[in-house]
This record gives C-alpha cells, sequence and structure tokens, in this order.
C-alpha cells in the first residue's frame, strides 16, 4: 500500500484537477476571437464557452448572453457539457473515497480494506481525467478545424479553458496512477507459517520397526 506522503499528494492533484474542472464547466472561455486575417477589427472580441457567449468592448465593458435552447446546440457542445459535470462529480466522489481509505485518516480502521478502497479511488480519479481530457480535445480539435476552413467567416482560437481543461485532465491521471500503483495490499505472512508433520510423524514408526 502507498505511504500517506503519496496519497497527499494524490489528494492535492485531485483537488487542483477539481478547481481546474471547476474553472472549464463555469467561464465562458473554450474560443475567443481570432484577430488573424481579415479580422483586423479590434473593438470587441467574442468568447464562447459551455453555458454563454460574451462580448468584451475595447473599453472593458462586457455583455453576455445565456444559450436560448439546449436542443440547437452542436453536438461537441452538449458532450462537452455532460462529460465536464460528470468529471467533476466523480473526482469530488473520488476525493472522499481517498480521504476514507488513507493511511493519514481513520475513518477506515480495518488495513485490509483501505488498499482496495485506494484503489477504487484511483480509478475513480484516471475516469474523471479521462472525461475531461476528451471533450477539450475534441472542442479544440473542431475549432483548430475551423480554423483553417476557407468556407468559415469568423475565426476562432483556442481560449484559456481549453489548456487549463488539458492541464487539469493530465493531473487528474496523474493522481489516479499514483493511487493504482502504490495501492496494493501488504502481503500476508500465513504463507510462511506452513508446518510439515510427515518426517517427524514417520520417525517414530521406523523406529519402532527396529525395537
Amino acid at each position: 500500500m502507498g505511504s500517506a506522503g503519496v496519497q497527499i499528494v494524490c489528494v492535492a492533484l485531485g483537488v487542483l484537477g477539481l478547481i481546474g474542472g471547476i474553472v472549464c464547466c463555469a467561464i465562458p472561455r473554450w474560443k475567443v476571437s481570432s484577430f488573424t486575417g481579415q479580422n483586423i477589427v479590434t473593438a470587441q472580441e467574442t468568447e464562447e464557452g459551455l453555458w454563454m457567449t460574451c462580448v468584451v468592448q475595447s473599453t472593458g465593458q462586457q455583455q453576455c448572453k445565456s444559450y436560448e435552447s439546449l436542443l440547437v446546440l452542436p453536438s461537441d457542445l452538449q458532450a462537452a457539457r455532460a462529460m465536464t459535470i460528470i468529471s467533476c462529480m466523480v473526482t469530488s466522489l473520488a476525493i472522499l473515497i481517498l480521504f476514507a481509505g488513507a493511511d493519514f485518516t481513520t475513518c477506515v480502521e480495518n488495513e485490509d480494506i483501505k488498499p482496495k478502497i485506494s484503489l477504487v479511488a484511483g480509478i475513480a480519479l484516471l475516469v474523471s481525467g479521462l472525461l475531461l481530457i476528451i471533450p477539450v480535445s475534441w472542442f479544440a480539435n473542431n475549432i483548430i478545424s475551423n480554423f483553417y476552413n476557407p468556407l468559415v467567416a469568423q475565426k476562432m482560437e483556442l481560449g484559456t479553458c481549453i489548456f487549463i481543461g488539458w492541464a487539469a485532465g493530465v493531473l487528474l491521471i496523474l493522481a489516479g496512477g499514483l493511487l493504482m500503483c502504490f495501492s496494493r495490499a501488504k502481503s500476508g505472512s500465513s504463507g510462511g507459517t506452513a508446518k510439515y508433520y510427515g518426517n517427524s510423524a514417520s520417525a517414530p514408526a521406523a523406529n519402532k520397526n527396529y525395537v
């Protein structure tokens, strides 16, 4: 089983990954306006996220508008919403499970069950990291494809949330991998206590034959 220090590091990585997932889910900075080529108007900047789109004026004023209907949203945006929320929920649950089975807590007193609990937390963190990286990468691929598409008039670039999502996903996968590597049950000592009575039981019988 992993030491308490490794588990504390995994908790810290999980918390950082959870914060990054919440930031990605809340802040509308998944894609922003690009001012390359023909787009030379810099008086305002368009920012789009999972829940709203915002227009930022050069004076600093910002106006945001939520998406009107879920059914008219593109498939990548709908998937990003669902997977990001699920990732945050799974990460929160994994951190709670890790606290229950960690060496530095006394929530579970059975030392044989603690490695299994830590392993479950590691798998949950790994899954949550994948659930965060997949929609972010999908969204980024669509942005890059539209950027190089000459038929798309308004060019958009990768926003800050894309990079935060990648970083948070890597942290979650790293935490899950560490827990899965170090959450191993201690080898039992019952295997070395086997007793062999064959020779000792046959010795008296052999002596009786020669009497």
